[in-house]
């Protein structure tokens, strides 16, 4: 348990005090107080999601903008794309883009969201991350663009199939938006950024608005029956039946992202061949896995039992097997499935859908099969 003086060290987003009200049981999350569930359970709040609304706080992410000091956005697009392997050149205004941070080793240091304002770059970067990512951005990119952390700022999500209906009544753009559109919008009368994402596997918004008005727009979404609060433990579980990476757990510092079957990211200007190809810290590395292959893979996983199959269990080749093959990096029980699922990293030699593999599980090795991703069909507007 944790003792009182650490507890009161704990940040807070602008909305703490809801999250209390509302019941919220809270935890330590990345430094700051968060809620992990409320009365209404993970279950409930997980298929909620998944059938109608749910609103999630994560205020605790990092918010900057990348501003060009020659006025250029191709030139703050050309400056992050020193640090990270995709195209930030191409992302159109009024859209937005997933990328990494990579090291020299190819490894991850960070994966975050960047989208294209106009006149300067937006980005929501890991809440456990953002101080290290304003540091190398200061490091690296100073010298072309002003960073300004956005620390008066929330972060809002709203998330599953009642979404758009939800918002529209809001915000008169939500309907015409596309998933992955993002840019300033006004949402009950405040002026607001909003993407068309989230990190569930459902249609949704993210909802970045100034933090003095984070509680009266959350308590007005709220007001909306199809909307329900949804705490840490619903998103991690919608998130792992989507297959979406958690950073420190399902992609760190040690991998690729080759390796964690995230090539989908990098476009091909950036690859060997493209116009603009490598130039990002660890290029060589990763773009060797791209022409060549990698020797392990993050893949998907599903137990033949009912048994959760955890982050840390070991991967074996066989039940008699006597070294670990692999390791599983996320796992648990997915509502939506009524069914375990999980994921890990695996030889790519044993990484094709269906390959039979063993998961030590409290001393007893449990059947399982590598099985495609997401696990819970998406339901993106395109």
């Amino acid at each position: 348990m944790m003792l009182a003086h650490d507890q009161d060290s704990l940040k807070r987003t602008p909305l703490h005090g809801l999250h209390v009200s509302l019941g919220g049981k809270m935890v330590p999350f990345a430094g700051y107080d968060m809620p992990v569930q409320y009365p209404a359970g993970v279950l409930k709040e997980h298929l909620h999601t998944r059938s109608k609304a749910g609103l999630f706080d994560v205020s605790h992410m990092g918010q900057l903008a990348l501003r060009p000091k020659s006025g250029r956005i191709e030139d703050a697009a050309r400056a992050l794309e020193r640090l990270v392997p995709q195209d930030i050149v191409a992302i159109a205004p009024g859209r937005q883009r997933y990328a990494q941070f990579t090291n020299a080793d190819g490894g991850i240091l960070d994966d975050l969201m960047v989208a294209n304002f106009g006149d300067h770059l937006f980005l929501v970067v890991n809440a456990a991350c953002k101080a290290e990512d304003e540091a190398h951005l200061r490091e690296n990119l100073s010298d072309d663009c002003m960073i300004d952390p956005l620390a008066d700022r929330a972060l809002l999500a709203l998330q599953g199939p009642k979404a758009e209906t939800v918002l529209a009544k809001l915000c008169a753009a939500a309907p015409s938006m596309k998933f992955m559109d993002s840019g300033p919008h006004e949402v009950a009368g405040i002026k607001c950024f909003v993407s068309r994402s989230g990190y569930t596997g459902e249609d949704g918004f993210e909802i970045s608005v100034p933090s003095g008005d984070a509680d009266r727009l959350a308590r007005t979404l709220l007001d909306n029956p199809d909307v329900l609060p949804i705490g840490l433990g619903a998103r991690d579980s919608l998130r792992l039946e989507a297959g979406l990476c958690l950073y420190g757990h399902d992609i760190d510092t040690t991998t690729t992202p080759v390796e964690a079957a995230l090539e989908w990211s990098v476009q091909k200007s950036r690859r060997s061949g493209g116009p603009r190809a490598g130039g990002f810290p660890g290029a060589d590395k990763i773009l060797a896995h791209f022409d060549n292959g990698a020797t392990r893979r993050r893949v998907g996983l599903r137990a033949e039992g009912r048994a959760p199959i955890r982050e840390g269990a070991l991967l074996f080749a066989d039940a008699n097997a006597g070294e670990p093959i692999g390791q599983v990096t996320s796992g648990g029980f997915g509502p939506s499935l009524n069914a375990p699922v999980a994921m890990g990293y695996v030889p790519t030699k044993l990484s094709a859908l269906g390959t039979k593999l063993f998961a030590e599980v409290r001393g007893q090795r449990l059947p399982l099969a590598v099985a495609a991703m997401p696990f819970v069909k998406n339901t993106y507007k395109r």
